[in-house]
């Protein structure tokens, strides 16, 4: 696609994550004549689905084929290599465009803010995920795993995906699209405990029980639960009409009884909050507030926190601090409850880091409603898609676009297949932008 009709309305979304995808989706699909750009700052598309799947999840990843579809549709143009706020200001998008939707996810790690969590071994779950999954800005993070204890800090599902990936062996990792850089650093892993701790009780623990279940076919490592802060009633759940829960609370039972006789464990502690990072010169042990006040110490010389995410702010968007997203009303942009014309916001960026992949469909669907309500009531604008790119390109490296990001694609399962992986990612912009001319 290049331009746009007079009659059509010419919309404008910040993101390629889920998203971003479903939110155009139903732009296109919905029979009002629209024409949407795709903005991505990295020259590969798909935000949390690359960069925030683990490695080991492949059938997750397949969701990509329905992005590809949605890519092929009439009116769609993906704008790769291009930063909204710094290459593109969000007034100049609303100048060029009847509305501008931004997809921007949830890229921050919220801290602990608790003393010593800046020393050295300390990290956070979301930099660790970014780092094995190859995104070129955490890509030369550096993870020293020669220390036998590791703690991963959070109940949720990020939390139990670090937790995993430390636990398995190289061998188990092999075959999938790990990066190379992190499968070297796994190889080499001298850890053999880890600990995934949370505040709260069995039934309090936000991960899913699929999740959870995964822990079963680990090769090398046990799991099990440390039952000092823990009753056997906890495991009982509250009501019958919750399987979820019922099968989480199960299987943590199961693993509370279970033998530990391979060489990794990793052990499940519940009611203990975080209240200090000791150490030196780097992390020792972080110490534990139990619900009887009691501290206890953990020794350990990894940790790795999953307490949270939160959108990064965007110039000239208004931010809403508490909630960690864009401020909003329903997926209207607004300042104060005051909605700002022709601004808006879908997925984890309108409502926060909840829910699955499949949850954003719902979501941009909401979002998209939104803006086709509100479009015909749009003043005229001042500029142009084209005319707005044709500025860009003396602003920007290089203007990826979808065909561009298929001969990376390809380029990446080529490199792949030779290693019997389903791809080798590339972890750097330029080695991106130069597989696009190999």
């Amino acid at each position: 696609m290049t331009g746009s009709a007079a009659n059509e309305n010419r919309i404008a979304v910040v993101g390629s994550g889920p998203s971003g995808f479903y939110t155009t989706e139903a732009l296109l699909r919905s029979g009002v004549p629209v024409t949407v750009d795709m903005f991505e700052r990295l020259p590969v598309p798909y935000g949390l689905v690359r960069f925030g799947v683990a490695p080991d999840h492949p059938k997750l990843k397949q969701v990509t084929t329905a992005f590809d579809r949605i890519a092929a549709m009439p009116g769609f143009r993906f704008i790769g290599g291009v930063t909204i706020g710094d290459d593109l200001t969000i007034d100049e998008l609303r100048e060029a465009y009847d509305a501008v939707v931004l997809a921007t996810g949830a890229e921050l790690s919220r801290a602990l803010d608790i003393p010593g969590e800046a020393l050295p071994g300390s990290h956070t779950a979301g930099d660790f995920v970014a780092w094995y999954n190859g995104h070129p800005q955490f890509a030369d993070l550096r993870f020293d795993l020669h220390h036998e204890t590791a703690i991963v800090i959070g109940h949720g599902n990020v939390a139990l995906d670090v937790a995993r990936i430390l636990a398995k062996t190289a061998d188990e990792l092999r075959r999938t699209d790990i990066a190379r850089h992190a499968l070297e650093v796994l190889a080499e892993s001298r850890i053999r405990e880890i600990h995934v701790v949370g505040r709260g009780g069995p039934a309090q623990a936000r991960f899913t029980a699929k999740e959870l279940r995964d822990f079963l076919e680990l090769g090398t490592c046990d799991t099990c639960v440390d039952m000092g802060n823990v009753s056997f009633d906890e495991f009982e759940p509250r009501s019958p009409d919750d399987p979820e829960l019922t099968e989480k609370l199960s299987l943590l039972r199961a693993f509370s009884q279970a033998a530990v006789t391979k060489p990794r464990r990793c052990v499940f502690r519940f009611g203990l909050s975080p209240v200090a990072l000791r150490g030196r010169d780097r992390l020792e042990a972080i110490a534990f507030k139990q619900e009887s006040g009691a501290v206890e110490d953990i020794a350990c010389g990894l940790s790795l926190s999953s307490v949270g995410r939160k959108t990064t702010p965007v110039a000239g968007v208004p931010y809403d601090a508490h909630r960690g997203v864009h401020a909003n009303v329903d997926g209207r942009v607004a300042v104060d409850g005051s909605v700002i014309e022709g601004l808006y916001v879908c997925g984890w960026s309108k409502r926060g880091p909840n829910g699955t992949i499949g949850t954003n469909r719902g979501c941009g669907i909401a979002t998209a409603e939104a803006v086709l309500a509100d479009i015909t009531h749009r003043r005229p604008r001042s500029d142009t898609p084209d005319a707005l790119l044709a500025r860009l390109t003396g602003r920007v490296a290089r203007i990826v676009s979808y065909l561009d990001w298929r001969t990376i694609d390809a380029a990446e399962r080529h490199r792949g297949a030779a290693l019997g992986k389903p791809r080798e990612k590339f972890v750097s912009i330029p080695d991106m932008l130069a597989a696009m001319d190999a």
